[in-house]
């Protein structure tokens, strides 16, 4: 999908009243009503159970639902996971499964650009953060053609179609079940219903924000998404944002062990009891080698920016080492790509009879340039150790 490419549009561009309505009084009610409830009330340690798992389940249900499984199809759900996420993402009250995944689709093939993207952080922080809801801009006007895999599918068809209603009934019954369950149905409709439902419209909303102005950038810098660890502690692992947006198949986005990403966790549980198949994941030298060329690139606009006059010989030989190593880097990237040719011709040839023994060879030989850019990585972050004097 393509947008005429003119400001009026967007500056005067209808305002959208249902989203609108929604998204300004909701927060300015919790803000209201959940202190006083607070104040002269108090409530039970079983209203902030439910809040609890309502964060979850919601909070779940958009990233390992409309995000991974749905928008990006990184794995394959059972039946019962994928109704399961649906009706947790219903209530979360973010729109239809078709509208969240085309936009979000829409977004990442026309990642920044001020007309096509519809939450563009070209725009600005309000804008990219919640402005792109409450009127009908150009780009958010959806025409489906994007999600052809989403439209077979009967129930989100369903849920599209009937998507207001399905809103309020599961907002208003399930929530209701839950109030009965905790003996406190009006704490339970403005902190498990009202107060929930606000943070985790935020907490989504700061993806499309903060995660495109605040944070590191250690996988590529074409484009504006960054990695922030802060958000992905509230977002279930969604911060690391610029490794989603360079590998945005692969089912995780916290891709090192020490990465909170709970969405992940839950996806390779689902995996381990037999409710989640087919999980993408972008092998592990690809992800390094991403790592070094921003690495590189890094040290080259370090060489390009110059130094004051105390700096000059240590930066001279920070370039004399930079170059030396991306010579060896690129070397060693095609040795890479080599081997890539050599792993495709060998599975093509499976009538070989040798073809295991040849496997195995690949294998080693992969791991050895695997260490090879491991050892680039460790060299490049030696040599600006070194620039700043931290070492002889």
């Amino acid at each position: 999908m393509s947008i005429e490419r003119n400001p009026e549009s967007f500056d005067n561009a209808p305002i959208n009243w249902v989203p609108a309505i929604v998204l300004l009084s909701t927060p300015i009610l919790a803000i209201i009503l959940v202190p006083w409830y607070l104040w002269t009330h108090g409530t039970t340690p079983a209203v902030w159970t439910a809040f609890a798992f309502f964060m979850a389940w919601t909070g779940l249900s958009i990233t390992a639902g409309y995000h991974r499984l749905w928008a990006h199809k990184s794995y394959e759900a059972h039946p019962i996971v994928k109704y399961f996420l649906l009706l947790g993402a219903t209530l979360a009250v973010q729109s239809s499964a078709f509208d969240w995944c085309s936009g979000h689709r829409t977004h990442h093939r026309h990642v920044d650009d001020e007309y096509d993207d519809p939450y563009s952080s070209a725009r600005g922080f309000w804008f990219s953060h919640m402005q792109w809801m409450l009127k009908k801009y150009p780009s958010g006007q959806y025409d489906y053609k994007n999600i052809p895999d989403l439209k077979k599918d009967k129930v989100l068809t369903l849920q599209h179609k009937y998507y207001g209603l399905w809103a309020v009934l599961t907002n208003v019954v399930v929530v209701g079940i839950a109030g009965l369950i905790t003996g406190d149905m009006l704490g339970t409709f403005l902190i498990t219903g009202l107060l929930r439902l606000v943070l985790t419209h935020h907490f989504t909303f700061f993806i499309n924000s903060l995660c495109h102005m605040i944070g590191s950038r250690p996988y590529t810098d074409e484009n504006t998404a960054r990695d922030n660890p802060v958000l992905a502690v509230l977002t279930w692992g969604e911060g690391y944002h610029n490794y989603h947006h360079y590998f945005q198949y692969d089912y995780r986005n916290g891709v090192k062990w020490w990465q909170y990403d709970p969405t992940k966790w839950f996806i390779a549980t689902l995996s381990k009891i037999g409710l989640a198949s087919e999980l993408k994941r972008v092998d592990d030298l690809t992800i390094k080698h991403a790592e070094v060329t921003m690495q590189f690139k890094r040290a080259q606009e370090r060489i390009a920016k110059g130094g004051e006059p105390t700096l000059d010989d240590r930066l001279n030989a920070f370039k004399e080492r930079i170059n030396a190593e991306y010579e060896a880097f690129t070397k060693t990237v095609e040795e890479w790509h080599a081997l890539k040719a050599k792993s495709i011709e060998l599975k093509r040839a499976k009538l070989s009879s040798k073809i295991t023994e040849a496997d195995e060879r690949l294998k080693a030989q992969f791991a050895q340039v695997e260490a090879k850019i491991r050892a680039h990585s460790e060299h490049i972050e030696q040599a600006f150790l070194q620039l700043k004097g931290k070492i002889a």
